[in-house]
C-alpha cells in the first residue's frame, strides 16, 4: 500500500511535469497551457453531461425498484475522470477522459466489475448487512 501511494503522490507528478516541460519545448509554453486549459473545460462539460444522464439512469433504476450497481460504478468512474482532469498533466487528462467517454468507461467497468467479484468469491471483500 505504501508503494501506491508513493507512485501517486511522488512519481506521477515527475513524470507529468517531465512530459509538461518536453511538450512546452515543441510547442511553446503558452500553447501548452491553452490545451490544458482547453482539456479541462472539455473534461468539465463532459464530466456535467454524463453527470447528469447517469443521475437519470439512476433515479430511473430506483424508480423500477431495481439496483442501480451498474449505472452507480459509471457514476464513481465519472467523479475518478472529473477528479483527474482537475489534475494539471496531459497524462492525468487523459485518463480522465477514458473514465468519462462511454466506451472507455464500458472497458473500465467489465474490469472493475471482473476484479470485485474476483475479491468477492476469495473473500477479500465482505459486504455486511446493517
Amino acid at each position: 500500500m505504501l508503494t501506491r501511494l508513493f507512485i501517486v503522490f511522488a512519481v506521477v507528478p515527475v513524470v507529468e511535469l517531465y512530459v509538461l516541460i518536453k511538450i512546452g519545448k515543441v510547442i511553446g509554453a503558452w500553447e501548452t497551457v491553452a490545451i490544458l486549459l482547453a482539456v479541462s473545460f472539455v473534461g468539465a462539460w463532459l464530466v456535467k453531461h454524463q453527470g447528469f444522464a447517469i443521475i437519470s439512469r439512476i433515479q430511473a433504476e430506483l424508480a423500477f425498484g431495481r439496483l442501480p450497481a451498474a449505472e452507480l460504478l459509471e457514476g464513481f468512474l465519472i467523479l475518478v475522470g472529473g477528479i483527474l482532469l482537475l489534475t494539471p498533466g496531459f497524462l492525468t487528462d487523459l485518463l480522465g477522459i477514458f473514465c468519462i467517454l462511454p466506451a472507455g468507461r464500458h472497458i473500465l467497468k467489465r474490469n472493475l466489475r471482473r476484479w470485485l467479484e474476483q475479491r468477492l468469491d476469495r473473500g477479500a471483500l465482505v459486504i455486511r448487512r446493517y
